[in-house]
């Protein structure tokens, strides 16, 4: 067998960048660029349609949202949005990856059908939902059949942003349930074998062996779900334009009215950080609260 030279020092390096360019130019392009461009607006009042070019105004943009109304209601908004969102989609998503994790006949189709309004894109769904809100619409029919009042789901503030928050627990619901489903898998069938033989209950079953060895991927699904449940924008785009009454206006939806409508890109560039400050802190004190591991617990 012929000796194969070794390549020479530093040519393996050399391929490896090579290869790996074309990610990273696009990445500094399309992600490190806007992340400073904004962060550095954050500072201005630049506006791309003022004459004469932006002004460095410090913390002004800052303490001018923390002093906005709006903003406070916006934050608001979105604050009953994920608290009224994400132990419901945790929840059903847990109960459908128990139900759906036994073998029986037709768990695939189950499986897929559960799964499937995570695949449809969020506009649709929100139009959808948004035909089926209407006040001609099939649930207010249904109600009408029933002899039960029909509310005027979006067009009216005490029920516009429940309305979105029920669409969308349906919707995500689904997709935490396969990564609620792959952490059940992980977990040895050895385990429930011998708490039966011990004597343990079904319940017993599932509060000391299931959600303790599940604890690692239920915080994984309550991180990714709140990260995206404060970023809540196409729904209340598509359905509602953050009315009636401002009363489904969260923070994503008030900082692209301030960029895109009034071109105040400098003040919703200050108002898209402190939405980062709040999402980092809120998976931050998730992540302490349930990071624990059973070893650690034991």
């Amino acid at each position: 067998m012929a000796h194969r030279e070794p390549p020479p020092p530093g040519t393996t390096n050399a391929t490896a960048w090579l290869f790996l360019s074309p990610w990273i130019a696009t990445f500094a392009l399309f992600g490190l660029y806007p992340f400073a461009f904004s962060l550095w607006a954050s500072f201005t009042d630049y506006s791309p349609v003022r004459a004469g070019g932006s002004r460095f105004v410090g913390l002004e943009n800052y303490g001018r949202a923390l002093v906005d109304p709006a903003f406070w209601s916006a934050l608001g908004n979105t604050a009953v949005f994920v608290v009224g969102t994400i132990p419901f989609t945790t929840a059903l998503a847990l109960g459908l990856a128990v139900a759906v994790q036994p073998a029986f006949r037709g768990r695939t189709l189950f499986r897929v059908g559960f799964f499937m309004p995570s695949v449809v894109s969020v506009v649709v769904l929100s139009l959808i939902f948004k035909g089926l809100y209407a006040t001609d619409g099939a649930i207010n029919g249904l109600l009408a059949a029933l002899g039960l009042p029909q509310p005027a789901w979006l067009n009216d503030p005490r029920t516009a942003l429940p309305a979105i928050m029920v669409m969308d627990v349906w919707a995500a619901s689904g997709y935490y349930m396969i990564i609620l489903l792959a952490g059940l898998e992980a977990i040895p069938r050895e385990l429930y074998d011998a708490a039966r033989i011990e004597g343990a209950s079904a319940w017993a079953c599932f509060t000391r062996i299931t959600l303790p060895l599940l604890r690692p991927t239920l915080l994984f699904v309550l991180v990714v779900n709140t990260v995206r449940s404060l970023q809540i924008f196409a729904e209340v785009f598509v359905m509602t334009r953050g009315g009636p009454l401002r009363s489904t206006n969260t923070v994503v939806y008030y900082l692209y009215e301030q960029a895109f409508y009034r071109f105040d890109l400098g003040y919703a560039s200050a108002v898209a950080y402190l939405l980062f400050v709040v999402t980092l802190g809120l998976a931050f004190v998730q992540m302490r609260t349930l990071r624990t591991t059973p070893e650690a617990a034991r």
